[in-house]
């Protein structure tokens, strides 16, 4: 029997009324009388709807709650959020915004004002709930949270409630709530009961959704990052999450090294306190397997608790998972740790309470969450004064930071490569709360020119951890479990910088500056956004540098416009257009339709009244394959982010199909996103001699077989074209056999990663420099050299070919530095080896790539290698 199923007993025997009653002596409806289950029973969820249906219901009913709707979802879910607290405080939420608003962002505020803030203002503490969809009972707790905080069932709440507003996102990620209860009800008493869905619980991105907060491509994130960096500065925040069955039961702060550097020390100490009064109170509680300092470091922003670098308390919680809503029995020899933070599975300082085994359900992960939640309300009311301080106390020492410390400003030309990506490098930045400023004068700096127009970002700011962590080259913090041992290894990846990863130039200034101050404005949303028109009559040439430039293209194909390309240079430097550039003729006829194509744009193209006198060649619109597996595939997911976002058109199908495909006649191109060979090919994982069978309904995973890699074979060699990267490449390793009694062969490629890593080759997500081959159609528009996103597999090889077969390497690794941010181990190994390579095989193209070109959305510097890709002849 649950802990909410007893205070049900409870209302029913004590309370005169079938509902609970607020402080105020309000009526609420019962969770379990509104949805007709317990939430948190066993086998039993609800729905997004149903879920914001309860909610809307109790805030009619209460004075306590306030919701408010921050944005929608990428399929256009409304996402809300909920305050709880006293009415008192509900009634004066404006006024503490604004209060919050100060204490964060303003370094000056009068000692005297201040203080009277302080008293004046509250914590706000905000946790978003089940970002990732399989883990379901963060948002199946969301009744119990709001209802038992709101009618002071649990002791003490009333009183903390008066100096903490609860900030509650119900759910982070509403489409994907609905597509895992929805597989989940279809399934249930069945032995699929609580199988995986197939394909991804996210229109695009899936369990990635939790690394896109530095991009912020997608909606569900901008919503919350919004609410945090702009509208509502909450001094805590919350990330609640579920994790692996067999291990802990529940993670609480601090977390585990390495830490970022760049974020204050007292900020780490804040995550101490609340994660120890949680696992104190939890224990305190009876609940067992109380895990802290264990397995989850925060070096790498992304997740929703990049909030951190934003001077926000920001903690994470995990709880151990169940198949869903359905109960797992784990045995004590299956309990196990990972070792970091934790070696073995047995009482200690990081875990002084192991769970026994036995039964564990949906109703003991919602105990948790609420207990959890209790904790932190209690934390913040007790350290109200404090945290409220301290806010803006960090607020002073960033902005003291940055006018006395080297890095002071961030200086990005206006003259770039590709300039419209340095323009949305600084819309991003002022969506992430940072101040953006123009040079109004031309100014010298540290024996550099810098141009009237060029933009600024000063490092005296509310945010400049945050500054200084995207903008700057990453080095990896090397920690050891014991002097001179083995290196704790990243969590995640290791390289994020903004300008990298775009491709953009910016200059970082070490020396003291305050003449910069007097020579900038700053510059609003408004003033980023440009008015792009193509002229009225006559020719337009955009330039084949630029990402949108591309979009462009795209986008006036998909509106049955003609676009031609550059074959050669068209004018020198600044007022000519370089090979690869767009050329569109603008009549009364298609005006209206580039007009509005034309809002893609961030730049200005050039306008010609004549036709140039170059050579130039139509672009065709490629009909476009998209290999997706059923597998949780979120480089495929992430792939059609970019088509869509690009309005790139194409056709998604699973490996399963390709046997009965017509790929030829459907067909130009296919793409192979990153992903295992294993299941693209049987519908398995294999590692280390084991075969892996996932937890799937078996007609979601069957791989393409023999027979669908055949109509592959045959695609190329009869004119196709095939992009491949990432893991998929091992596709086109090892022996072709295009069966129909056709010879076998190799294509001249292989994946050398096998042996340069038991060589001590180790790159775990980091930005790499490679060498582009010049004057071929694969790099047209890139520069020389770039950085490319790689995670040490695969690591290509070329032979010699023979046959029908050739073979270019269009990117190398140079020598000498290959890293350009990030970690790597023996990165020399790769030295001048391939990194991109064009192979012919009969009439068709494969183009393979040893790195992912479009790495969760954050690598734009390296996307015009699709894109010239699809458009190859």
């Amino acid at each position: 029997m649950t802990k909410q199923t007893l205070i049900l007993i409870a209302l029913v025997l004590f309370l005169p009324f079938a509902f609970g009653t607020t402080a105020n002596g309000q009526n609420l409806t019962h969770p379990t009388e509104y949805f007709g289950f317990e939430p948190g029973a066993d086998r039993k969820l609800f729905t997004y709807d149903a879920l914001m249906s309860y909610l809307k219901t109790l805030e009619g009913e209460t004075d306590q709650m306030r919701l408010i709707q921050i944005g929608e979802s990428e399929l256009g879910r409304p996402m809300y959020m909920a305050f709880i607290s006293s009415a008192e405080n509900i009634s004066r939420l404006e006024e503490l915004r604004e209060i919050n608003r100060r204490l964060a962002l303003d370094p000056g505020i009068p000692d005297g004002e201040r203080r009277q803030l302080i008293e004046q203002g509250r914590v706000f503490i905000l946790a978003t709930l089940s970002m990732h969809s399989t883990e379901v009972g963060p948002s199946q707790a969301a009744p119990w949270m709001a209802y038992n905080l709101i009618t002071g069932s649990e002791p003490g709440m009333k009183d903390y409630l008066e100096d903490v507003v609860y900030m509650m996102n119900p759910c982070h990620n509403p489409d994907g709530m609905d597509m895992i209860v929805e597989h989940y009800n279809k399934y249930l008493g069945t032995p699929l009961e609580g199988s995986s869905l197939p394909g991804l619980y996210h229109k695009y991105v899936g369990h990635n959704i939790n690394r896109d907060f530095i991009t912020l491509t997608q909606k569900e994130n901008q919503a919350i990052a919004d609410a945090y960096n702009l509208e509502w500065f909450p001094q805590v925040l919350v990330e609640k999450h579920q994790m692996g069955a067999a291990g802990v039961r529940y993670f609480v702060p601090p977390n585990h090294d390495p830490i970022a550097q760049n974020i204050d020390e007292n900020l780490w100490s804040w995550t101490w306190v609340f994660g120890s009064n949680m696992a104190r109170d939890m224990t305190a509680k009876g609940l067992t397997g109380i895990s802290q300092n264990y397995l989850f470091d925060n070096y790498w922003p992304g997740s929703t608790e990049t909030s951190a670098w934003k001077n926000v308390i920001s903690l994470l919680t995990e709880a151990a998972s169940v198949q869903l809503a359905t109960p797992v029995y784990i045995e004590p020899g299956e309990l196990s740790v990972t070792g970091k933070g934790i070696s073995e599975y047995k009482k200690g300082i990081n875990f002084v309470a192991p769970w026994p085994g036995g039964w564990w359900t949906l109703g003991d992960i919602v105990d948790y969450e609420l207990e959890s939640l209790y904790s932190m309300i209690k934390t913040g009311s007790l350290f109200r004064r404090d945290i409220l301080t301290f806010r803006n106390d960090l607020c002073r020492r960033e902005v003291e930071k940055g006018l006395t410390e080297a890095p002071f400003h961030y200086i990005i030309p206006q003259q770039q490569h590709d300039k419209g990506e340095a323009l949305r490098l600084l819309q991003l930045m002022q969506r992430h709360g940072v101040d953006v400023y123009r040079l109004e004068r031309d100014i010298l700096l540290e024996g550099r020119q810098f141009r009237s127009g060029d933009f600024v970002i000063p490092m005296g700011q509310a945010y400049r951890p945050f500054i200084k962590e995207v903008m700057e080259t990453q080095e990896y913090p090397v920690r050891r479990y014991t002097p001179g041992g083995d290196m704790i290894r990243p969590y995640d990846i290791t390289s994020w910088s903004l300008p990298l990863h775009r491709g953009v130039q910016s200059v970082e200034l070490n020396q003291p500056a305050p003449e910069v101050y007097e020579s900038v404005e700053k510059l609003t949303a408004e003033s980023l956004e440009m008015a792009i028109a193509p002229p009225g009559q006559g020719y337009w040439i955009l330039d084949g540098r630029r990402n949108e430039s591309f979009h462009f293209a795209f986008a006036a194909l998909g509106r049955g416009l003609n676009v031609y390309r550059l074959q050669e240079d068209l004018g020198v430097g600044t007022q000519g257009a370089p090979a690869g550039s767009f050329l569109v003729e603008v009549t009364n006829r298609n005006l209206t339709a580039l007009r509005e194509i034309a809002t893609v744009l961030m730049a200005e193209g050039m306008a010609m009244a004549e036709r140039p006198d170059v050579a130039f060649s139509p672009v065709r619109m490629p009909r476009i394959l998209l290999c997706e597996t059923n597998f949780h595939d979120m480089d495929a997911g992430w792939t059609r982010w970019l088509f869509d976002t690009y309005d790139i058109p194409y056709e998604v199908m699973v490996p399963g199909d390709f046997p009965a495909a017509d790929l030829n006649r459907r067909f130009d191109v296919i793409v192979f996103p990153d992903a295992p060979k294993d299941q693209i090919m049987q519908g398995r994982m294999e590692r280390g001699g084991q075969v892996f069978i996932p937890f799937y309904k078996p007609d979601y995973i069957k791989g393409m077989g023999s027979e669908g890699w055949q109509k592959v074979l045959q695609f190329i060699e009869q004119g196709g074209k095939v992009l491949s990267w990432g893991r998929s490449v091992d596709l086109f390793t090892g022996l072709m056999e295009p069966g129909q009694g056709r010879q076998p062969y190799n294509l001249p490629i292989n994946n050398a990663a096998a042996s340069l890593e038991r060589q001590g080759l180790y790159s775990p997500g980091s930005l790499l420099r490679i060498q582009l081959l010049q004057d071929h159609p694969l790099s047209v528009g890139l520069p020389r050299e770039i950085g490319v996103f790689h995670r040490s597999n695969p690591v290509l090889s070329t032979s010699i070919p023979v046959f029908d077969m050739d073979r270019r390497v269009i990117g190398m690794f140079p020598e000498g530095k290959i890293l350009l941010s990030g970690y790597a181990e023996k990165e020399e190994l790769l030295e001048r080896g391939p990194a991109m390579v064009w192979v012919k095989k009969g009439a068709g193209q494969v183009i393979l790539y040893s790195f992912v070109p479009n790495f969760r959305g954050s690598t734009p510097v390296s996307n015009k290698l699709i894109f010239n890709a699809l458009l190859l002849d």
